[in-house]
């Protein structure tokens, strides 16, 4: 990876999805029918395998222009011609400028990068890690099954920003707000606010279940 204070030009293949933000180091699946995106792969199993996923809000008709690059990491061919492919984010980017929008898109690219944090963010990971941990815990009472945080669940702030990002989120328009943030320590309070918001929501409905059962 480039160094943060360097600017790096690329062409990339571009992929929009309706209403769906990867984030670096999260996994997306995909089921590649359309013509031009089995063109597309086809190309992109020949080189480096890496293409770029960006937002496209069906209500607009907009597609973001910072999106995260992903590499297919496994790709399953059905016999006619379709394909199964398991990627993983890598990094994010936004689009300086569109190159080919036919068969589909391709868009020259710059790395984008959170600022060097000015504090030490470790409490903000504890805080936050702290939340998760009481998440998992009242909606594993509230659904009566139990309900643990992963292993491998990412220590470092920017990755456990993304982690969060990725996981508690349905809202893509508020993912895609998160995703375009340089600044880990606001995304990471961001993300705080809206655990906090949950636990108190998840203990109020788990009091109500437990009180009627």
């Amino acid at each position: 990876m480039s160094s943060p204070s360097s600017v790096t030009l690329r062409q990339l293949p571009l992929f929009p999805l309706p209403e769906v933000v990867l984030f670096p180091k999260a996994n997306l699946p995909l089921h590649i029918f359309e013509m031009r995106y089995r063109e597309m792969v086809q190309t992109i199993l020949a080189s480096d395998c890496c293409f770029g996923v960006l937002m496209w809000d069906p209500a607009t008709k907009e597609t973001a222009r910072i999106g995260c690059v992903t590499e297919i990491d496994h790709v399953e061919r059905l016999q006619d011609g379709r394909m199964n492919i398991l990627t993983r984010g890598l990094k994010r980017f936004r689009v300086v400028e569109l190159l080919k929008k036919k068969p589909y898109l391709v868009g020259l690219v710059e790395w984008l990068y959170d600022d060097q944090p000015d504090r030490d963010l470790s409490g903000l990971c504890e805080d936050a890690v702290c939340l998760l941990t009481d998440v998992a815990r009242l909606s594993g009472r509230l659904t009566e099954r139990i309900i643990e945080l992963p292993g491998d669940l990412p220590r470092q702030p920017e990755e456990l920003s993304y982690w969060v990002a990725a996981n508690l989120y349905g809202d893509a328009s508020e993912q895609q707000a998160l995703l375009e943030l340089q600044d880990t320590a606001v995304r990471l309070e961001r993300e705080i606010e809206t655990l906090a918001t949950t636990v108190k929501e998840l203990a109020a409905r788990t009091a109500i279940k437990e009180a009627f059962a």
